[in-house]
């Protein structure tokens, strides 16, 4: 095996992106139809990309310095972590004067796979738009049908555009500061860019992970809660800066490279048995 296909095998198993969603839309519409979340204290069962949450919260459509977009989908639940951390992260954002933060996806109100989505199914996963609005309240137009405001040109393009400033960069880097957040995707070429303009304690960086698409918004992803004994941790975030040959290889044809046609698909994992429990019968 090659060392670009051993990294590429090492960010799949650490970051755990690809899932069962993409490929079980029954048990999409299933967990879909829920509107309400399971009564009682508030637990993430299984892995980020396979299973539920019990005890979700939602997200005030409307706090100190963000507002939710598309509220109609009913996708801002997560565990009570994920809400203070948000919250947290909003009252950054207006401290800085840095304009609204748009939130996007969270999670459904009982967590599971989530069309669009091959992670968000165990309410510690939160999608945050990259473009702040600075032009007083959000209209209520963008508040349904937002904006897609995009900060690299293409899936492989290696530099951030015209678009990207310093309140994109201070976004994300209050984000990645928060010790409740274990990791956050961006695009190849905005961890770049984070690359070359941080200066003094670079340590946040770490916590950014270069990652397919991500051109419009950043992922905020928590580890396992207290109190969720069922939850299945990730591997933790290497060491450094995540700066060097790392990210480097974002920048070759291997991540981009079709994949074999003849290996067998992956075979799709079995919703842990709490989670399955949630389903009519």
């Amino acid at each position: 095996m090659s060392r670009g296909a051993i990294l590429f095998a090492v960010l799949v198993s650490a970051f755990s992106l690809p899932a069962h969603a993409i490929d079980d839309p029954d048990l999409e519409a299933a967990f879909g139809r829920f509107s309400t979340p399971v009564p009682g204290p508030a637990q993430t069962i299984g892995r980020h990309t396979n299973g539920c949450v019990l005890g979700a919260e939602a997200l005030a459509l409307n706090g100190p310095g963000y507002r939710v977009v598309h509220p109609n989908q009913n996708r801002f639940w997560g565990h009570p972590d994920l809400i203070a951390a948000i919250q947290g992260l909003g009252e950054s954002v207006a401290a800085q004067n840095l304009g609204l933060m748009l939130v996007a996806d969270l999670g459904q109100p009982r967590g599971g796979p989530i069309t669009s989505h091959g992670s968000h199914e165990v309410g510690l996963d939160a999608d945050i738009r990259l473009n702040l609005w600075t032009d007083g309240e959000v209209p209520a137009a963008e508040i349904a049908d937002p904006t897609e405001v995009y900060y690299v040109e293409d899936a492989r393009s290696t530099a951030v555009n015209a678009k990207w400033g310093a309140a994109q960069a201070a976004l994300v880097q209050s984000a990645a500061e928060r010790p409740e957040v274990e990791r956050i995707f961006a695009h190849p070429a905005i961890k770049k860019a984070l690359c070359e303009s941080a200066t003094g304690d670079r340590s946040w960086l770490g916590k950014v992970r270069a990652w397919y698409g991500h051109r419009a918004h950043f992922h905020i992803r928590l580890g396992c809660p207290s109190g969720s004994p069922d939850c299945v941790p990730q591997a933790p975030v290497p060491d450094g800066d995540g700066c060097g040959a790392e990210l480097d290889w974002w920048f070759t044809d291997e991540p981009y490279a079709p994949g074999d046609p003849n290996a067998p698909k992956p075979v799709a994992p079995q919703l842990p048995a709490t989670c399955a429990a949630l389903l009519p019968q």
